[in-house]
């Protein structure tokens, strides 16, 4: 048996594939760590390289985001019409199952890893179901390493991933991360993680994937604490509250930690509460980045606008605050009501959802109704932030020539900047009936 794994990339008209990519996709490779030896496994990273719709397989497994879910609708369609049986999953189609399952034969909901061998002896006998649920979470003690094997062997920023844990102790209303993992969060055997962190060998950062890597810090020390010896160094995401605590931040930068993305999302404490993010204390901020700095840890910070105590003067108020700070590096994303999350089903009900264009819901397009200002003036606004922040000028007063990542600090800067300035060129020249026609979905 045959099965061609696809990771979909995000397609813009007018701007070509780029030659490199943030991460691998480390959800497929999981997979493909449970798939039998018998079976051969290949990938295609389309961020990376063009979907050979030639290829003899037996099964094209297709992990989707909502972003990406109207190219996976049209792949996965395109080898249906070839005869070839077609899997989904992801957190598009966890959330989404039946209008995932109108483009597959099955569809996977939530994680994967104990359906996938049930679902794989069901193709060999010839009887897909249409749906497979995992009936518990995947234990993560003993969990088989991720087949890097089949990755590309090159264009990725951070070609050396990982995790340390699933899923996040909060729950912000906005995130997907709830929602796919059930509100749980579980994590490794510190033992196992360094035992695949040496068997790496990474000569550039990991990167932890974990959505908060630092949640429960009694188990993230000890976790930093057995890396240290490894001499590695690491990137992450983690929740302001890790300023709180000086030791754990000493034994990060021991561990070797070199950046932080930290969900600051808001300069308001009502916008903060409106989406159950009570654990940020804006008046702590400052004093929080100062600390995680006084590490040599880079601090890059996400922000939401469009929150509904926002108003106008929200733009020009956290670019001050993120260019002050001195942040290395900021997103700036629009809020956006994801399928399967309490703010999208909320937003729903209110009837406040603009578009259902999936390829739109990206974090850089406005496609619900804010309350205290226009659709056209949040997005005006943030495409403002992004190229205010990441002007040559800012960059060069946040970063300088001195700063102990100065190398890839910048790198990083000079690619949010390209990033930006090529999604705003692209919005700005195809017409948005163009842009959802290109997409495939309407």
């Amino acid at each position: 048996m045959k099965v061609y794994m696809i990771a979909p990339a995000r397609v813009e008209p007018l701007a070509s594939r780029s030659k490199f990519s943030a991460a691998p996709p480390l959800g497929l490779a999981v997979l493909a760590s449970h798939t039998p030896p018998e079976v051969e496994v290949s990938l295609t990273d389309e961020n990376l390289a063009p979907i050979d719709y030639g290829r003899p397989v037996d099964l094209v497994a297709i992990t989707a985001a909502t972003q990406t879910s109207p190219r996976a609708y049209a792949i996965a369609d395109a080898f249906r019409a070839r005869g070839t049986k077609v899997v989904l999953g992801g957190m598009h189609p966890t959330a989404l199952p039946e209008e995932a399952g109108r483009h597959a034969d099955a569809v996977v909901v939530g994680e994967g890893e104990e359906v996938w061998p049930r679902l794989l002896a069901d193709l060999e006998d010839g009887g897909l179901r249409p749906m497979y649920r995992a009936k518990r979470r995947p234990p993560l003690a003993g969990a088989t390493a991720p087949r890097r094997d089949i990755f590309h062997s090159e264009g990725y920023i951070f070609p050396f991933t990982t995790y340390t844990t699933r899923g996040c102790p909060f729950g912000c209303t906005f995130c997907s991360v709830t929602s796919f993992f059930g509100g749980t969060y579980r994590s490794r055997p510190v033992e196992e993680v360094c035992r695949e962190v040496d068997g790496l060998g990474a000569n550039r950062p990991i990167l932890f994937v974990d959505d908060n890597v630092a949640a429960q810090p009694a188990r993230a020390k000890q976790l930093f604490r057995a890396l240290a010896p490894y001499k590695v160094t690491w990137i992450g995401q983690a929740s302001v509250t890790v300023a709180r605590d000086e030791e754990l931040l000493r034994l990060a930068a021991a561990s070797g930690c070199l950046a932080l993305f930290i969900g600051i999302e808001s300069l308001s404490p009502d916008s903060l509460s409106s989406v159950g993010k009570r654990h940020n204390a804006v008046a702590e901020y400052e004093e929080a980045i100062r600390r995680i700095r006084s590490h040599d840890i880079a601090v890059f910070g996400a922000f939401i606008f469009g929150l509904d105590h926002d108003t106008e003067d929200v733009f020009e108020a956290t670019v001050r605050f993120a260019r002050r700070t001195k942040l290395e590096g900021a997103q700036f994303n629009l809020l956006t009501p994801y399928p399967g999350t309490p703010l999208g089903a909320a937003m729903d009900r209110e009837g406040r959802i603009l578009s259902r264009d999936w390829s739109e819901y990206r974090g850089d397009k406005v496609v619900f109704a804010p309350r205290l200002m226009s659709p056209r003036r949040l997005q005006e606004g943030h495409d403002w932030a992004w190229r205010e922040f990441y002007s040559y000028g800012s960059i060069f007063e946040r970063v300088g020539l001195s700063h102990p990542q100065a190398l890839l600090i910048w790198a990083l800067n000079l690619n949010y900047r390209r990033d930006a300035v090529s999604r705003l060129l692209v919005d700005k020249l195809v017409p948005l009936g163009a842009r959802r026609l290109t997409n495939g979905h309407k």
